[in-house]
Order: structure tokens, then C-alpha cells, then sequence
């Protein structure tokens, strides 16, 4: 199929929130001489992390854990509870002072420039959390050492809290950065040079220098620098990175290519048809960027529970804060109930429990040829009762085939050697179509000689001194021929499918019958069967007759077809199949199918559908596979269970942590301190990453059966 024009004509514009929950990797300044990159407008990460990055925590954390050993080792908490003495040098007492300042100004910096630009956007979040626990410890444990208040330093606490929340946060930000590797991996798949041929030389140019139009060489094992078809040579070119085909694809003189694959052991010439930002791998780039930025229901969800986490904190902190003061007044126990419950209370895990799920989801459909323009789309895949397939190359190929052979006297492929024989100078349809089925079967042809074209019948031609005619029911009437009982059979069953039939005659004599028709695809059985293991309900919409719709519904085993659907109506058929209830995926490829693809739940445009269906469509295909609709529903289930999963840790793991950090159970002796509070926190954050990193185990190659018994496909 031609894969370069499946997305290379789609332009996006970014949506003008960004304030999403993915800090996307910067490929773009990297690969800017690709020409194939994609512009991200700043946003902000999750929790307030804009503009972090991995870097950003891993240096301060390291720097920080070296200081907090010493600060542990010489506190005198730590001392008591492990019965040992610190060795005491000259200004010994002013170690941990001195060393917890550096961790709270250098170590913490990042979560006080954080909550601030939090508190300037007036949407206080885990920054705002993180620095007041810090601050208050701090501040405190200053004020001891100047003599202010009477009592027992936080400075260990101090250091262990920066230290675990650095480790926490470079933990998130480089799961989120790994699950960013789609955009990475794509623009890497760009060579930096290219070969272009002139006067019969090659010389190598830059490939944002080549031009629509330029002839290309393209070695064995190199990668194609720009969208093109093949001219000249013949090789086996590796789409997986691109199409999710993992056996290569063989090209030949006019066959399409795709930038960024990879050629097999053949040399080819390639002419430039795409460059730059209209390359199908700059158009995928485009979709993966726009998906990861796109806002889910559950994302906003996550959003909306972490902001008023952020209230309920304060508001437990405050009454802890006022409950212990009265019960025991304001001294260091009353300080660190206070500190405990605003370490727990960090949102950390809640904020990271949806995007990363996205990202990776995201990643893994871009991997497989799944193309997400919309994250609500593939959300509500997960809920669909009902797919509608189109009819004309969705579930079929759009192209006339042989579907069936019927002999009197010869075997099939001596009946088909002699009709593909004698149409082989026909151009039409129907001559092309019997030729291909002989290719295909490997079958010699006979010289034929005498060709003549019968207007209106068919054609005739002399094979071995023998006179020959292939045509349809007029050339029968004219030839005033009869069909033999076993061929009368067979041509009325097709006939009532709708079938065009096609006779075989020497002179008088019926010798052979052919049937055509739109050939169904070979994925298309198990596409729907896979469908209905699923539990999803099948449907079929075309514009053909109702005896063509009732013959392919019956070889798919789809229980539902609509036929003789006008264009125009074909919206209206999914909306009638909505008010049924449940929701509804419309699954088209031409122009025709776009009004029906922006009605349905969810719309998806398979293979090398048009500019316009995609351009309504909340997923796109780069295959023509309808396999890849299954796919797409154990996709959407498995991301919104690693969701839900994420969710509940981290909900749960506050709605616990919260009320013994205030101290409900101090009275039988359990409290929370407030070192054991950071360790919670970061474990719980760094859970909800590894559970959302086994999505990537998730094999999309074969859709899991999750519902009842599919329904065999009628033979």
C-alpha cells in the first residue's frame, strides 16, 4: 500500500493550553536539519514542573545525600536511638548547621523557585507542599541553634526530606523522559546526509537540502532521507519504526518509500516526492506530539485532585497544627506533626499517575502504527459496544479481484492460463484483474495471436490454432451458447452475491467461469472475530448493493450491514446506532467517511486514507489492517487500568498517611515521623512509575480476547 501518504498532508496546530502534565524531550533543536521536527510551545509539567528536567534533580540529589550522611551521623536523635558518640573536633556543634543550610538553599532550591511560581499562578501544588515542610523544618532548627526557642533540631530531618524528594523527583522526571523516546526515536530514524544523483554522479548534500523532484541513491542498509518513489533496483525495506510491519516490505520501480525506513540488501534510486515537514515521519511526529499533549478526562480528573489535595493538607496541617498546640502547646513534637502531615500530603504520586501512563501509551500505539491524534479517543475506546466498519477499502481492498473459478472440461489453472492469455493486452479492469490472479498462481501463459477487441462482449484471441473469447452474458447471448449444469449452478450463487462473472468460450462451448469482485481483505476475518472475543458488537456500511453488502457480511460473519448507504447518510447511520446506546467507533478511509468518522465516539481512519478523514478522525492507521481496530481497544483497556491502578495508590496512600501524620493514634503510641513520611512519599511516587512502566510490556501484535467466544467467519 502507499504508506507515504497516510500523514504526511495533516497539519495540527498545537492546542493553546498547554498546561499539561508532560514535559515533551526537546528533539526539535537536535534534528533541526532534518527538517522533520515538530515545535512544542512551553508548558508546564505536572505538579508545577515547569521547564524541570532530569538534570535538574540528579546533581542536587547526589550532592545532597553526601551531605546529609554527616548531618545523620552526628544528630543527636540518631545518636540516642543507636547508643553511639560522633567524634567531637573543634566546631563539631556547627557541622550540621552549616551543612543543612547548604542542602536547604542549594538542595532545596528547586521546590522554593517552584512554589512560588505556583503561589504567582495561584494554583498552590506539591512545590507549595514540599517548601513549606522544609521551610517550617529549617527555620525551626535555626532558631535553635541561635538560641531562640528551646529544643531538638530538624536539621537531619531537613537533609533526609531534601534528599529523598530530589531522588523522588529525578525518579519521575527520567520515567517521564524515557516515556518520551517516541518523538527521540522518530527524529533519529533521519540520516544527517543524503545522495543525490546529478549527471549520472552521485554527490552527498545535507537532507534539508534535497528538493522535491531530485533523483536519490539509497545503498543497501542506508536510511531513505526523504519521502519518494522508486525509479530503479529492487530491495526489501524495513517499515517497522514507521508502520509497525515488522517483515520488510518489498519495493520495486514505482513503489512508494518512506523517509526514515530502512533499506534491505538492494540498491535503489529513489525520486523525491516529500521533504521535510510534509514527510509521512514528520506528519507522525506531528501526531505523537499532539497526543501527548492532549488532555484526558482522567488526566483532568488526576488535575483536580491534586490541586484540592493541596487545600485538604494545609487544612489538616492548620488543625494539627491548633489540636496539639492545646493539648501540649507549641514545642518541637507539636512542629514535627505539623511537618509530617505537609511531607505526606505531597501530591507527588497523584500527579505523576496519569501522564506517565499517557506517554507510555502513547509511545507504544506510535510503535505499532497506531496513530493517536485525540487521548479522549483512545480513552473511550475502552467502552465500545459497537465498530462500523466502511465497506470499500476498509474490510475490502477497493479493487476488483478473482474470487472464484467454475470449469467444465479444463482445471482451474489451465482455464485461467488461457483467459489471462488472452486479456493480457486489455487494459480493463477486468482483464487486469484475471492477469493478476495467473501472476499470483504463478501460471505460464500460452502465446495467443489474432487479438481482437469485441465491443460490448469481451475479447478473442487464437491460442494453439483454437479460437478463444472471454466476456460476460452479452457475449454468451451473441454466441448463442448455453452454460453447462455444473457451471449454471455455481455462476447463479454468484450472481446472487452481486458478482460479476466472466465466461471462458471456444466457439459455442462454455468451456470455463470466473467471478469477480471487491476482494476482501485477509486480515478482515480475524479482525472481526478478534473484535467479537472483545465483546464488541460488528457493523458494516457501503454504498453497493444489498447482495454484495449480505455476501461479504456473510463471509465476515458481521451480523449487521447497512447497504445502498448514500455518502450523505452515512453520519446519520452511526448516529441511529448511537441511540441504541453505548458508544460508537466509525472506522472509514475516503472523503465520504468523514462526516460519519466526527459523529461517531470515536473516529478512525485507516491506512492511506485521505487528508480529510484524518483530519476528522481521533485515530489514524498507518496500515490497512483492520486488526489494528482490536488493537486499539486492548490498548485503551490496559492504559485505563494502569490509570485507575495509579490513582488509587496514590488517593489511598494520602487518605492513610494523612490522618496517622497528624497523630489521630498518638494516644496507643503510633505516629509518623516525619523522615518515615518523606520515605512514604517517594516510594509512593516511585511505585506508581515502575506500575505504569509495565504497560510497555503490552504486546500489541495480537489483541487479547476479553469477552465471549468470537463467531467463525463463514468459509
Amino acid at each position: 500500500m502507499d504508506h507515504a501518504a497516510h500523514a504526511s498532508h495533516i497539519q495540527h496546530t498545537a492546542p493553546p493550553d498547554h498546561n499539561r502534565d508532560m514535559e515533551h524531550a526537546q528533539h526539535a533543536s537536535t534534528h533541526a536539519g532534518h527538517g522533520a521536527h515538530v515545535q512544542h510551545s512551553g508548558h508546564t509539567g505536572h505538579g508545577g514542573h515547569a521547564g524541570h528536567s532530569e538534570a535538574m534533580f540528579k546533581r542536587p540529589f547526589w550532592i545532597a545525600l553526601a551531605l546529609t550522611i554527616p548531618v545523620v551521623v552526628y544528630s543527636h536523635m540518631i545518636q540516642m536511638l543507636l547508643g553511639y558518640t560522633a567524634p567531637v573536633f573543634p566546631g563539631s556543634e556547627y557541622l550540621s548547621p552549616l551543612l543543612g543550610s547548604i542542602i536547604f538553599w542549594y538542595g532545596g532550591w528547586v521546590f522554593l523557585t517552584g512554589a512560588i511560581t505556583e503561589l504567582r499562578n495561584r494554583a498552590p501544588g506539591m512545590m507549595t507542599l514540599v517548601a513549606l515542610a522544609i521551610t517550617t523544618a529549617y527555620a525551626y532548627s535555626l532558631a535553635i541553634t541561635l538560641g531562640v526557642v528551646q529544643g531538638m533540631d530538624f536539621y537531619w530531618e531537613l537533609a533526609t526530606l531534601v534528599s529523598i524528594m530530589l531522588l523522588g523527583h529525578w525518579m519521575e522526571m527520567r520515567a517521564v523522559g524515557n516515556a518520551q523516546s517516541a518523538l527521540n526515536e522518530l527524529a533519529k530514524l533521519l540520516p544527517d546526509t543524503a545522495e543525490r544523483i546529478v549527471d549520472g554522479r552521485t554527490e552527498t548534500v545535507a537532507v534539508n537540502d534535497l528538493q522535491v523532484g531530485e533523483l536519490l541513491l539509497v545503498r543497501p542498509g542506508a536510511s531513505v532521507p526523504a519521502d519518494g518513489v522508486v525509479q530503479a533496483g529492487e530491495s526489501q525495506l524495513n517499515e517497522a519504526m514507521i508502520t509497525g510491519e515488522s517483515r520488510p516490505v518489498h519495493k520495486h520501480p514505482g513503489a512508494a518509500v518512506i523517509a526514515g525506513t530502512v533499506n534491505g540488501s538492494g540498491s535503489l534510486r529513489v525520486e523525491v516526492t516529500k521533504t521535510g515537514d510534509a514527510t509521512a515521519l514528520a506528519g507522525i511526529m506531528r501526531l505523537v506530539a499532539e497526543a501527548q499533549n492532549s488532555r484526558s478526562r482522567a488526566q483532568d480528573l488526576a488535575n483536580r485532585a491534586a490541586y484540592w489535595l493541596t487545600f485538604v493538607a494545609l487544612g489538616v496541617a492548620a488543625l494539627t497544627l491548633v489540636g496539639w498546640v492545646l493539648a501540649r502547646g507549641f514545642d518541637a513534637y507539636t512542629l514535627e506533626r505539623v511537618v509530617t502531615v505537609l511531607v505526606v500530603a505531597c501530591p507527588h504520586a497523584l500527579g505523576l499517575a496519569i501522564p506517565l501512563v499517557i506517554a507510555i501509551s502513547t509511545t507504544l500505539s506510535a510503535r505499532s502504527g497506531i496513530l493517536v491524534r485525540d487521548r479522549l479517543a483512545l480513552e473511550q475506546a475502552r467502552s465500545l459496544t459497537t465498530v462500523v466498519f466502511d465497506k470499500t477499502g476498509t474490510l475490502t481492498k477497493g479493487e476488483q479481484g478473482l474470487v472464484g473459478i467454475a470449469t467444465a472440461g479444463l482445471s482451474e489453472d489451465a482455464a485461467l492460463a488461457l483467459a489471462a492469455a488472452i486479456e493480457g493486452d486489455s487494459e480493463h479492469i477486468i482483464a487486469r484483474a484475471i492477469v493478476a490472479a495467473a501472476q499470483e498462481r504463478g501460471l505460464t501463459l500460452p502465446q495467443v495471436g489474432g487479438f481482437e477487441a469485441l465491443p460490448g462482449r469481451g475479447v478473442q484471441a487464437t491460442v494453439d490454432g483454437r479460437q478463444f473469447q472471454v466476456g460476460g452474458p452479452r457475449l454468451l447471448e451473441q454466441a448463442g451458447a448455453s452454460l453447462p449444469a455444473e457451471l449454471d449452478v455455481q455462476t447463479r450463487a454468484w450472481g446472487e452475491r452481486g458478482q460479476t462473472v466472466v465466461y471462458l468460450l471456444e466457439g459455442q462451448a462454455v468451456r470455463a467461469a470466473f467471478t469477480l469482485a471487491d476482494v476482501i481483505r485477509p486480515e478482515s476475518r480475524e479482525a472481526i472475530a478478534t473484535l467479537k472475543q472483545q465483546g464488541i458488537r460488528v457493523a458494516m456500511l457501503t454504498g453497493d448493493s444489498d447482495d454484495v453488502a449480505r455476501w461479504v457480511a456473510s463471509e465476515l460473519g458481521i451480523d449487521t450491514y447497512f447497504a445502498q448507504v448514500l455518502p450523505e447518510h452515512k453520519a446519520a447511520k452511526v448516529k441511529e446506532l448511537q441511540q441504541l446506546g453505548g458508544k460508537v467507533a466509525m472506522v472509514g478511509d475516503g472523503v465520504n467517511d468523514a462526516p460519519a468518522l466526527a459523529q461517531a465516539d470515536v473516529g478512525i481512519a485507516i491506512g492511506a486514507g485521505t487528508d480529510v478523514a484524518r483530519a476528522a478522525a481521533g485515530i489514524v492507521l498507518v496500515r490497512n489492517d483492520p486488526r489494528d481496530i482490536a488493537r486499539i481497544v486492548q490498548l485503551s483497556r490496559a492504559s485505563y487500568r494502569k490509570m485507575v491502578q495509579n490513582l488509587a495508590w496514590a488517593v489511598g496512600y494520602n487518605a492513610l498517611a494523612l490522618p496517622l501524620a497528624a497523630g489521630v493514634l498518638a494516644g496507643i503510641g503510633v505516629v509518623l515521623p516525619a523522615w518515615i513520611g518523606a520515605v512514604l512519599m517517594s516510594l509512593s511516587t516511585i511505585i506508581v512509575a515502575i506500575n505504569a512502566q509495565t504497560l510497555r510490556g503490552l504486546d500489541l501484535r495480537t489483541a487479547e480476547p476479553t469477552g465471549a467466544a468470537a463467531q467463525p467467519a463463514t468459509a
